[in-house]
């Protein structure tokens, strides 16, 4: 297989498999008017290269080499911007807020169709476990001290029988089974291969000294009937299913899954095939149903919708959803309908673009106090990306009940450049410290607005500050919802 072979495979495997975490990075509040006047002078940049038509773009000078990281430094524009644009860690936290804003439904659901769901409630044991003192090893439960008599032919098996078994007299013994419940007054459980049987005498000993209480689960050594197994926002996973069913459960607790209709908009965008006459291929609508379903979300199939505003205004007022998600349309170019819908259809605007590159025109509106939202993305895809994490993650956690998830920080592994006011998202990968050294992420190259070869390597994003950082520096993560099937090389993304 030749290194480029190699490579295909190992995206293909991560490609196959299916967190966000709170961000912590922030500026001062009284930066925020300077900020949101600077912001003005670059948006328009972002706003034409990240809708919809531009997926084919990558928002960089023609003479810029397409494998190298995109320029921070964009060239100002006087286009105003319509209203400031929000910090990136404080667009995050509205829309962790408005998720949690309205109190959450609770259905009952089977065990097997809990998965993946989240628990409502928390999971408190209907019984003792084990509920009955158990044996846990095939071999001999024993009375007193041995030798010990037993009768031929007579065992307790797991299952048989469901009263307590008889009082087990001192210096007897009896065969006994894995999980079958020992008789009153036994002293321990002698393994099979620990024990000695003489059958010419009826006698049972042991290769072994025996402590009271071995290989036997008494009631009560998991849990007791009342104690809280897992808290409430606890994601249903195949072992808390194996625990509830254990502890007495049939059916869950559990809040539905988040309803998210995809939007897609633009003209340009052909749904098969190679790009021909100036149309190119939808990069958004395949990707963002698996990305969402992987938040734990319910999704539609994505509706594209072209550049028609009344097309978006019927789409969005027949919507059930929970969340609606639009791909571009959201500058203010003659084609660009999102906010004039939003508008005509009276919602509030939480957020209308964010200081973060990629991604800066991305929004957050609400059609009323308690629901349902729309997030508007951008319609580059790596700046669809950053919109998803940045709004629609930290929205979904709270409209599914998930909560909060700790922030955390890690080395970087090169210098990373910054923009001069903003933050940046930037692909990175984990990789595992050498010879005693820490672990730490590596940036990846291809990591321009219309690039998706740099996440599609990516476990995760950085959250590169303002002015960049250097080598050495710990920066936060943005976790992604799955790792990569192989480690990745140094070579072609790094």
């Amino acid at each position: 297989m030749t290194g480029d072979d190699a490579e295909e495979l190992a995206v293909e495997q991560a490609l196959a498999l299916v967190g966000g975490r709170n961000q912590t990075h922030g500026r001062a509040d009284d930066q925020a008017h300077d900020r949101a006047n600077d912001q003005a002078r670059h948006r328009a940049d972002d706003r034409t290269g990240d809708r919809t038509g531009n997926q084919a773009g990558d928002q960089m000078p023609h003479n810029q080499n397409p494998g190298a990281p995109a320029d921070p430094h964009p060239a100002p524009c006087t286009t105003p911007s319509p209203s400031p644009a929000l910090p990136w860690d404080r667009a995050r936290a509205v829309a962790a807020r408005a998720g949690r804003g309205g109190p959450l439904a609770v259905v009952r659901l089977p065990l097997d169709r809990a998965l993946g769901h989240v628990l409502a409630e928390p999971l408190a044991a209907l019984t003792d476990l084990p509920s009955f003192d158990t044996s846990a090893m095939d071999g001999w439960a024993v009375a007193g001290p041995g030798p010990w008599t037993y009768e031929e032919g007579v065992s307790l098996l797991a299952g048989v029988g469901g009263s307590p078994a008889a009082r087990l007299p001192d210096g007897t013994a009896v065969r006994i089974a894995t999980g079958a419940r020992t008789p009153a007054d036994t002293t321990a459980v002698i393994r099979s291969e620990h024990a000695h049987v003489d059958e010419a005498r009826g006698l049972l000993s042991t290769r072994r000294p025996v402590v009271t209480g071995q290989d036997i689960r008494p009631r009560g050594q998991e849990c007791r009937s009342g104690d809280e197994l897992v808290p409430a926002g606890t994601v249903v996973t195949p072992a808390v299913l194996g625990l509830a069913a254990a502890a007495g459960y049939d059916a869950l607790p559990a809040v539905p899954r988040p309803r998210v209709d995809v939007l897609v908009l633009g003209d340009e965008l052909l749904a098969a095939g190679l790009p021909h006459d100036g149309l190119i291929r939808d990069a958004l609508g395949p990707m963002l149903g698996p990305w969402l379903r992987a938040l734990g979300a319910e999704v539609s199939g994505p509706r594209r919708l072209g550049d028609d505003a009344e097309a978006l205004r019927e789409a969005i007022t027949s919507s059930d959803a929970d969340l609606i998600v639009t791909t571009g349309g959201t500058a203010s170019g003659p084609v660009d309908h999102v906010h004039p819908v939003l508008a005509a259809l009276g919602a509030e605007l939480l957020v209308d673009g964010v200081t973060v590159r990629p991604g800066h025109p991305m929004l957050l509106a609400r059609f009323a106090p308690d629901g349902p939202h729309l997030v508007g993305l951008p319609g580059n895809p790596l700046a669809a990306v950053s919109g998803l994490l940045t709004l629609a993650e930290p929205l979904l956690a709270g409209l599914a009940g998930r909560p909060a998830q700790d922030a955390y920080r890690a080395l970087v592994h090169a210098d990373v450049p910054g923009h001069p006011q903003d933050t940046r998202l930037v692909p990175v990968v984990h990789r595992a410290g050498r010879a005693g050294g820490r672990d730490h992420v590596a940036p990846l190259r291809y990591n321009g607005p219309a690039m998706l070869r740099g996440i599609a390597a990516a476990d995760g994003l950085a959250v590169v500050p303002a002015g960049g950082v250097r080598s050495g520096t710990e920066v936060e993560i943005l976790d992604l919802p799955w790792a990569p099937a192989t480690p990745w090389t140094e070579g072609c993304f790094t």
